[in-house]
């Protein structure tokens, strides 16, 4: 028995390229190098970072959006904490394996996120809505209106 196909892998079927799949030191279980590191998961630490938002200001708010598939607006929570720092978080469920089912990969992500955006002084945190459409999450928090600088003629004298 050689150590070099457990350790960098192996093959479920040699005529198919991408049925390689690569020891994942970030895997829950024992690793041959690091024994074991069961209490950090792989699905958890991506799930967390792979949450990707765009932020886009207009003249009147700031719209944040984010692609959320397969989650129903009851699993998002939106917070906005110390009145500057919006929150947004959820959670994606595991699907329910069932005994005689056999799975050849599982490849869409599961666990938790959370994204926190500092919002700037402007935002008016009273008047945040949200809305899901179609996957996508959109969050709109209006603006303050600028203040129109006051002008003042200055006379010259002499």
């Amino acid at each position: 028995m050689s150590l070099i196909p457990s350790f960098f892998g192996n093959r479920s079927s040699v005529f198919d390229p991408l049925s390689l799949d690569l020891w994942n030191p970030f895997e829950t279980g024992r690793s041959p190098i690091l024994g074991d590191i069961g209490h950090f998961s792989r699905d958890n630490a991506t799930s967390i970072a792979n949450t990707q938002f765009d932020w886009k200001e207009t003249s009147d708010a700031h719209i944040f959006k984010a692609d959320l598939p397969g989650l129903k607006k009851e699993e998002v929570k939106i917070e906005v904490e110390d009145g500057l720092v919006l929150q947004i978080s959820g959670e994606r469920k595991k699907e329910e394996e069932e005994k005689n089912d056999k799975w050849h990969r599982i490849e869409r992500s599961h666990g938790k996120f959370l994204r926190r955006f500092r919002l700037p002084e402007n935002a008016k945190v009273e008047e945040v809505k949200a809305t899901m459409d179609g996957g996508v999450l959109t969050v709109t928090v209006p603006k303050q209106p600028q203040p129109k600088p006051e002008v003042r003629a200055i006379e010259i004298s002499g």
